[in-house]
């Protein structure tokens, strides 16, 4: 998979990418993750990337022409499947959705900034529209990188486990059951004993019926859905 990023402050997005499992999956050669500055692609010499808003109103919003010029140079060296903008009105990120993603080759990630970006680039070049909530950044970098996170760990082979995302909570719609490690007693606090009893079958059982009960306290909206 190859992830190319566009943003206006690519700084912000160097450090969650030369840590942990995201590092470890670039070095494996499982994932190509390109971080491309807008600025690169602005001729005048002030590297403007933004101006006032058409009609009036307070805060500046990112222009046209260098986003084009940006999206127009990555596609005319290879092909995407996806053109995401990261903004607080697309949809909200889920299991789901990072799943899908998960599954294709190439993708675009559009960071915002400012106000937001010129409604043209939503209309003729945007496949899909993400956020990561209800809120609002100061600009769709920390959203991209938690996009990335997401999409990246289901990969084939970044986890050491590659089970281990097939049991999180979500990926069946249920929250995950309660874990336990060593030592089993601990003050007093000690560990069901049906995890110890290596009696497989049952453990599983038990760990269904946990799910679904925590599921239930915790997001019974889960559920109706």
């Amino acid at each position: 998979m190859r992830i190319d990023i566009i943003t206006v402050v690519p700084d912000i997005l160097k450090s969650p990418f030369e840590a942990s499992i995201l590092k470890r999956s670039i070095e494996k050669g499982l994932v190509e993750v390109q971080l491309h500055n807008l600025r690169d692609y602005v001729t005048d010499n002030y590297k403007q990337i933004d101006d006032y808003q058409f009609g009036g109103g307070a805060g500046m919003v990112m222009m046209i022409e260098p986003i084009d010029k940006c999206i127009s140079d990555l596609k005319s060296k290879r092909d995407y499947d996806e053109v995401i903008y990261m903004t607080p009105d697309g949809e909200t990120l889920n299991q789901s959705i990072a799943n899908q993603l998960s599954l294709k080759g190439n993708i675009i990630i559009l960071c915002g900034h400012y106000k937001g970006v010129d409604q043209r680039v939503r209309d003729h070049f945007i496949t899909r529209e993400i956020s990561v909530g209800d809120y609002v950044l100061s600009g769709g970098e920390l959203g991209a990188a938690i996009l990335c996170d997401a999409v990246i760990r289901l990969i084939p082979g970044v986890l050491g486990n590659e089970t281990s995302a097939l049991t999180d909570s979500f990926q069946d719609d249920l929250l995950a059951p309660p874990i336990y490690t060593r030592p089993a007693d601990y003050k007093g606090w000690k560990v069901p004993e049906i995890l110890t009893s290596g009696n497989f079958p049952k453990i599983e059982a038990w760990r269904e019926e946990k799910a679904y009960q925590r599921t239930q306290e915790k997001r019974p909206d889960l559920l109706k859905e």
